[in-house]
């Protein structure tokens, strides 16, 4: 049995009202329309864009400048013209911001969707932060949060690389499989840390 302890949300555009009275060491993961009210709502104090570089968005006015990571990537797998493929690059950026987060406060991950590269991204923290746990619990956790996360495989696959995981991340996210199909996924959350 998972030995995590969950404090899992998840609302959508029809929720009025977005998640209240988060652990500070929470992580969200977000589609693009529903940034604003989760960051106002959960008081996010970090956040991290995995999105296509004509979509960046401005930092919030709540959100230190040095909290926000704005990655520039598509939602591919493989080198494809005039698209940007996710880099070990880009994934060593997102591992060295999760280690310097200090989880006083919750960290959003989005993308367009919610469904993809932010799915990848909160899989990825996990992992870094939690150095000993074990690959398939972790993305266990992330599939009870989320039935339609589908992470990008080649980000899942660089920080497998970058993390030393020995393919065990990649083996994980196979084994939850794709996930349920949709438009937008709904935000969601997980705990940062893993217990027992």
């Amino acid at each position: 049995m998972d030995k995590l302890i969950m404090d899992t949300l998840t609302f959508d555009a029809k929720t009025r009202n977005g998640p209240k009275a988060l652990s500070p060491d929470t992580i969200l993961v977000s589609p693009l329309s529903l940034v604003p009210m989760t960051v106002a709502n959960a008081r996010v104090s970090h956040l991290v864009t995995l999105i296509n570089g004509e979509t960046l968005i401005d930092t919030p006015d709540s959100i230190e400048r040095e909290r926000h990571l704005r990655l520039s990537m598509n939602d591919i797998s493989e080198p494809r013209d005039g698209l940007v493929v996710p880099s070990e690059d880009h994934v060593g950026k997102l591992i060295d911001f999760a280690e310097e987060w200090d989880q006083g406060a919750p960290l959003l991950i989005h993308c367009w969707a919610g469904i993809s590269r932010s799915t990848a991204g909160a899989f990825v923290v996990l992992c870094a932060l939690n150095t000993n746990s074990d690959e398939h619990a972790l993305a266990r956790a992330l599939r009870r949060a989320s039935p339609t996360a589908y992470p990008n495989r080649r980000i899942v696959a660089l920080a497998d690389n970058v993390l030393g995981r020995n393919g065990r991340m990649n083996a994980a996210v196979d084994h939850i499989g794709r996930g349920l199909l949709a438009e937008e996924g709904k935000v969601f959350s997980l705990p940062a840390r893993v217990t027992g």
